[in-house]
Formats: structure tokens, C-alpha cells, sequence
């Protein structure tokens, strides 16, 4: 997870109120059709409590959820998901992509047989997310993310899956330098020289960017221009005008922030996917489980309802709630293991709907 960069902590000493124009107009306007995107959660298991596979299946069955991010292709847990309709994102670890670059699409192909599809239908595989957050994260592996990608999507037209199973890389809202306002969107000069390829190949494939995105961070990270409001989709009333288009929360403008910088290395209307998002219920500021709530149901509700974002409208964004359970395991600060929606016992830690 990472902050947006660039944000509003660039204009020393003003609030938000002072720096953004408090407009009376709807955010959206819903004329426009609408399509509902699909609402999924992150299956994390960086923990040494969580339920047994056949349980974590129950409670997402029970819950009506059929959409899942996984983040390793383990083959318990994607045995688990065989024949239960779930359809999944499934990660190729970051670790894996030197292989798969260097190697051949015959390797990448005997790779995927191996460690996925032989566990798994490849008609319950919606997504291959190749690697996470590579490109601030890891930048040894950054040089590895499209040529195995590549190697992958040969490997998949191999078995005729490639416009089934599509092929993307997570990234953190960091690798983007300027974020305010959102037409300012830019991505990391730094970066640019492995996320142009990246475009060129999900534009060339008919695929979704992938993004992280945490509000949380960045409201934390700026809280002295940020309203707690912004961050939680409470303010009723456009609070950023940007040109024409007009933001009641930090989740829009974060989206479209991606867009523009999307559209400004050339590359027009490739979708985005969030494949994280969230709000921690405890462990840092403002982390508790009635902001968790406010945060994640407002998600869901404008994902279904399909109103899309400023830049967008009418296009619903696909997203993935972070996270199932808390991980206890995870390293970082205190709220970074307390994420989940679901207790261990299956109970539900606030009332939110997914369908």
C-alpha cells in the first residue's frame, strides 16, 4: 500500500476548505446510463490463525461473494475455490518473473499447468495479477513485469485463454509523482520507462489497469488538508473543482488522477480495476470500525449503482475490498493487520453487504 504522492500536502498552509471551491451541484449526474462493476475482496494469508479453506468457501458463499483476490497461486486455497463458481484474481508472485521473463512462453505455459490451472477451472480465472506493486516497491523486478507478461499472454493464446484470462500488474497509488487535483495526474518520471510498455501491453490486450488504492493513507499522510468527510464519501457536496468536473471524495479523484496519467503517455480508455482497497477498523488514526463501515459500504454501493467517476461517468470500476480476516502476520504499522471485515469465528466485524 502507498499514499498518493503529490497530493495536497504540496500547498503549505492551506486547509482544503481554503484551497478547493465548495460547489452546490450533485457530484454525478445520472442521466447518463450506468453499468454495475463487480464488487470482489482480497483473500490475504499473511497470518497463522485463519480459518481452514473449506470454511473461508462457506463464508463467502454465505455472503453472496464471488469475486476474489488471491494473492500466491497455493495450491490448497486454489483447490479450494475448484468448482464453487468463485471466479478469482490470481497473483504471480513478484519473485517468479525473472523466470518467466528470461524464459520461453513454452516455460510460462508449463508454469501456469503446473502451479494454477492444474488446480483450478481456467473458466473460474478472470485475472493474472503479475506481480504486486512492483514498480515502487521491488525495482529489481520492475525490468521482469512486461517480458513475462508477454511470455504469459503467449502462453495463454497457446491454450486459446487469452481473451478470457486477462493479464495485469497491481501498482501502488506512488507511482504516480503529482495526483492534485486529478488533471494533474503523472506518473513517476523515474517509472516511466517500464510503465509506458506496461500501457502498451494491457492497451494491445484489451485489459484493465490495476491500482491500489487507500484513501486512508493519504488522508493520514495529509489529514492538516484532507478532510476526514473527503476520505469517507460523507460530504454531500462537491468539495474539489477541477475544470469542468467536480469531486465529493478522495476515492474519485484518486481514480481519476490514474486516468489522466494514463491518457497523458498516449493511451485512452484503458479501464482500471482497484485490486485493494480499504480502511483499517483499529491501529492508527481515525482506524475504527465505524469508519472501516463508511468507507468500504460506500465502495460497494457506488460500484453496484455503476456511477463511475467525474472523468468516467456511467463506467463502474471493479472493486476488490482489502481484506477478508486481519493479518496478524504482516510486518509495518499497527493498522497494516487490521484490515479484515470477517472475524476468525466468520462473523461479519461490521454489517456491510456485497451484493
Amino acid at each position: 500500500m502507498a499514499a498518493l504522492s503529490g497530493s495536497l500536502a504540496q500547498i503549505s498552509g492551506l486547509t482544503i476548505q481554503d484551497s478547493m471551491l465548495i460547489f452546490l451541484l450533485p457530484l454525478f449526474f445520472l442521466q447518463s446510463p450506468t453499468v454495475a462493476a463487480p464488487i470482489g475482496i482480497c483473500y490475504g494469508r499473511v497470518a497463522d490463525n485463519l480459518p481452514r479453506p473449506s470454511d473461508v468457501i462457506n463464508l463467502l458463499t454465505s455472503n453472496g461473494i464471488s469475486n476474489v483476490r488471491v494473492f500466491n497461486p497455493v495450491p490448497l486455497t486454489l483447490k479450494s475455490f475448484s468448482g464453487t463458481g468463485i471466479n478469482l484474481i490470481i497473483g504471480v508472485p513478484n519473485e517468479i518473473l525473472p523466470s518467466l521473463a528470461a524464459g520461453s512462453p513454452t516455460f510460462s505455459l508449463e508454469w501456469l499447468q503446473s502451479n494454477i490451472f492444474y488446480h483450478i477451472p481456467t473458466n473460474q480465472i478472470r485475472y493474472l495479477a503479475v506481480g504486486n506493486e512492483v514498480l515502487s516497491k521491488d525495482p529489481y523486478y520492475s525490468p521482469f513485469v512486461v517480458p513475462a507478461m508477454i511470455n504469459l499472454y503467449q502462453a495463454l493464446q497457446t491454450l486459446n485463454l487469452a481473451n478470457s484470462v486477462k493479464l495485469s500488474s497491481p501498482q501502488a497509488a506512488s507511482v504516480l509523482s503529482a495526483s492534485y487535483p486529478p488533471s494533474s495526474g503523472t506518473f513517476d518520471p523515474y517509472i516511466v520507462s517500464n510503465i509506458v510498455p506496461l500501457l502498451r501491453f494491457l492497451n494491445d490486450t484489451n485489459s484493465p489497469f490495476m491500482v491500489n488504492v487507500y484513501p486512508y493513507l493519504s488522508y493520514t499522510s495529509s489529514s492538516e488538508y484532507i478532510s476526514l468527510d473527503y476520505a469517507l464519501f460523507r460530504s454531500d457536496k462537491a468539495v474539489l473543482q477541477d475544470g469542468a468536473l467536480a469531486y465529493g471524495n478522495l476515492f474519485d479523484a484518486s481514480i481519476d488522477a490514474f486516468i489522466y496519467a494514463i491518457e497523458k503517455e498516449g493511451f485512452v480508455g484503458v479501464p482500471l480495476v482497484v485490486t485493494e482497497t480499504g480502511w483499517p477498523t483499529s491501529g492508527g488514526a481515525e482506524a475504527s470500525v465505524e469508519n472501516a463501515l463508511a468507507y468500504n459500504e460506500n465502495v460497494v454501493r457506488r460500484a453496484q449503482a455503476g456511477v463511475g467517476t467525474p472523468k468516467r461517468p456511467g463506467q463502474g470500476v471493479a472493486v476488490f475490498l482489502f481484506d477478508l480476516f486481519d493479518e496478524d502476520g504482516k510486518s509495518g504499522a499497527e493498522y497494516e493487520r487490521h484490515f479484515g471485515i470477517f472475524g476468525l469465528d466468520g462473523s461479519k466485524i461490521y454489517d456491510i453487504r456485497f451484493n
